[in-house]
């Protein structure tokens, strides 16, 4: 049984080694695959890092997402560094879940007619009736973190701050700086044992790291099959995205609608994509887990188009609700449907697009007009 203690008043406790590896333990015993902490020094890497998110956000590469825009009173981008929100943040604790379920790729053969939602989404939690239900994994890792903090605050009696995905600070750079692996060429955190089916949460706290971590490797080497792989080339370089024209970003994040010179690549994705992970060496002998929360449903493998379009709003809260696809909305979806119907080129979904084209929603109704005259010349109105 581990003995926790509280910080008292004037005790200077800090993370040493027996500590972190007791945080390892506590992360895997709440479902964790692998932890880390990372030290916050301000010294010339974190300035460094604060220069290129600056620069990335200014160039116009956050799109329209604009949480990752905000500055604070003296305009300096807030997510350019933790200490920028937390003045008093020290240390941040990060804790990685593998995700990978198991199941195809979306660069694999898949019947006709089919679209693909990211590997992530497929998420559910077996109920009492045997059936899966929807799950987020923002709620997941919360539920799994919640136990990591009240140990912490046991044994240190630390501030902190709990974050998965939500908080002013960039996950997968404390992810790196924690030792859990390099940040790969498209972007994503590569871990030598689990590679970057990897769902990130972390806990900001007060509590001095003394020795930084030492960094991995970067082990990328010469490959660049994610780049060459990304269908709108959105890896303008290793390391370096333009999130404007990543297809999860257009299907999930972009409001309104997406440049038709952006749409011909979306292919079939509806709600994400995982493409640059898929074709990532490092990820041809990622584990996979099946654990409770993270079962894959099967009916959001490969999804018939026709399925989702055929979805009215009471079926799609009754299929989505508390899952990531309830963030990007029906319209949404619709929107993305209907470009993945164009790609198809199968003349089957002429009414189906007819009838949106002359709808009341416009970027549905823009979106179908444009699928439409991507389907062979007999299937136009």
């Amino acid at each position: 049984m581990q003995q926790h203690y509280a910080k008292q008043e004037g005790e200077s406790i800090t993370w040493d080694a027996e500590s972190v590896a007791w945080l390892e333990g506590l992360a895997a015993a709440s479902g964790f695959d692998a932890a880390g902490v990372a030290a916050l020094a301000d010294d010339a890497a974190e300035q460094q890092q604060a220069e290129r998110y600056t620069a990335w956000v200014e160039a116009g590469r956050a799109g329209e997402m604009e949480y990752l825009k905000r500055r604070d009173e003296q305009g300096v981008l807030i997510r350019s560094a933790v200490r920028r929100a937390f003045p008093w943040a020290r240390s941040v604790v990060v804790c990685a879940r593998n995700y990978n379920a198991g199941g195809p790729h979306s660069i694999q053969p898949a019947p006709h007619g089919t679209g693909w939602i990211a590997r992530y989404a497929w998420s559910g939690r077996q109920q009492s009736d045997g059936s899966l239900g929807p799950t987020d994994y923002h709620e997941e890792l919360l539920g799994a973190m919640a136990s990591v903090q009240s140990a912490l605050q046991q044994r240190f009696g630390a501030a902190m701050r709990c974050y998965v995905d939500t908080g002013p600070l960039v996950e997968r750079a404390m992810a790196v700086k924690a030792g859990l692996g390099w940040t790969g060429k498209n972007t994503c955190l590569l871990h030598p044992k689990l590679g970057s089916w990897l769902l990130l949460a972390v806990l900001v706290t007060d509590i001095p790291m003394p020795v930084e971590v030492a960094p991995l490797p970067d082990r990328c080497g010469s490959c660049t099959r994610c780049l060459d792989a990304c269908p709108t080339g959105a890896l303008v370089a290793p390391r370096e995205m333009d999130a404007s024209r990543c297809i999860a970003y257009l299907t999930i994040e972009k409001k309104g609608s997406i440049a038709e010179e952006l749409r011909a690549g979306m292919g079939r994705q509806v709600f994400g994509c995982d493409i640059c992970q898929e074709v990532c060496p490092w990820n041809r002998k990622a584990p996979v887990v099946q654990r409770q929360g993270s079962y894959a449903r099967p009916e959001l493998v490969n999804p018939a188009l026709e399925w989702l379009a055929g979805m009215d709003a009471p079926a799609f809260r009754r299929w989505f609700r508390g899952s990531p696809l309830e963030r990007t909305r029906r319209s949404r979806l619709l929107r993305n449907v209907a470009i993945a119907m164009g790609n198809s080129g199968l003349p089957q979904y002429t009414a189906q697009l007819q009838a949106w084209a002359a709808g009341q929603d416009p970027v549905l109704a823009e979106a179908a007009a444009w699928a439409l005259a991507r389907l062979p010349a007999t299937a136009t109105p």
